[in-house]
């Protein structure tokens, strides 16, 4: 047992746009160590510290490393995985060597299917949760807040809720308030439906967030696709917690204000990098055809995605 004095030594895997911001608010009250394989980013927070702008304004210095080999062996009390889900597996069996103790492995990822993999590859302690903080990587070193949302919510997959109720209250103390519930599939979907329904349709509209609020057809669309991959959940015997669409209730209705963020998906098209839509998008529509669910929008629109996801490697291929 680790004495109730002692700080907590929390390891997160992907220090981007969530993962920075998460080890930012978390190092003035645990010992948080980051890895990501971008050098660059690996050299600037060494050399000056994580710069945070934006809803949160700060200068955090971290130990961050570029490889497992780099970091050594060391003991953890959690490992926070923010990485791309495309890249879960691959990047615990690198760390795993480096793993002292039975650290409780913790995913925030957006996509599905994160926290089977890592049951499928370890026997710790797995846990899931979801975050509704919106940040961005603004270059090596640095980061922009966008969104401070609602509470967050962790359980455990594999584990007892005690194992991460303490990693829940370091959050809430952090700033970042933290649910912890025994089953917190409810909230998971509910944020997973919003990212399945948004984030193909933001990079399809090539990153121009207006698009989806201002075009009728756009609208339409996105509100019977929405209602295909809640079939989905409720066909998985799945209680969401809330309305997966209720943000775009209140972009529409006025009562927040129209931001220029269109989506992860769209960032990541943008920078030439790979995109989660298989973890997303193509995750309900898997789900949706083993169901035997009919979602013909849905299916649409990850076809659309994926033909502008190719076009988009292309164009920058020089095709």
């Amino acid at each position: 047992m680790i004495p109730t004095n002692e700080r907590r030594k929390i390891l997160i895997v992907g220090a981007g746009a969530i993962g920075g911001l998460y080890a930012a608010r978390l190092a003035g009250l645990a010992e948080v160590v980051v890895l990501d394989t971008n050098d660059a980013h690996v050299e600037a927070i060494c050399s000056r510290g994580l710069i945070v702008t934006g809803l949160t304004e700060s200068t955090t210095p971290l130990a961050a490393f570029a490889t497992a080999a780099e970091m050594g062996r060391r003991r953890f009390d959690a490992v926070i995985m923010l990485v791309k889900s495309q890249a879960t597996e691959s990047a615990f069996r690198s760390i795993e060597p480096a793993l002292e103790g039975r650290p409780v492995l913790v995913t925030f990822q957006n996509g599905m299917g994160n926290e089977e993999a890592l049951m499928g590859i370890s026997d710790l302690d797995v846990a899931h949760g979801v975050s509704f903080e919106a940040s961005r990587y603004d270059g090596p070193g640095r980061l922009h807040h966008l969104v401070h949302g609602e509470e967050s919510w962790l359980g455990p997959s594999r584990g007892s809720v005690e194992s991460v109720a303490w990693l829940g209250e370091l959050m809430t103390r952090s700033g970042l308030p933290t649910k912890v519930v025994a089953d917190p599939r409810g909230a998971i979907w509910g944020k997973f439906i919003f990212n399945s329904v948004m984030n193909p349709i933001g990079a399809i509209v090539l990153g121009v967030n207006a698009a989806r609020y201002d075009v009728p057809e756009m609208r339409a669309l996105i509100d019977d696709m929405a209602a295909e991959c809640i079939r989905v959940a409720e066909a998985l015997g799945i209680k969401l917690e809330f309305d997966p669409m209720y943000l775009v209730k209140k972009f529409r209705s006025g009562e927040l204000p129209l931001t220029k963020h269109a989506g992860s998906m769209a960032q990541d098209l943008e920078a030439g990098r790979e995109t989660e839509l298989e973890a997303m998008t193509g995750y309900v529509v898997r789900k949706a055809k083993e169901l035997g669910v009919s979602v013909p929008v849905t299916e649409s629109v990850y076809s659309l995605a994926k033909g502008v996801e190719y076009a988009t490697r292309a164009k920058r291929a020089g095709g």
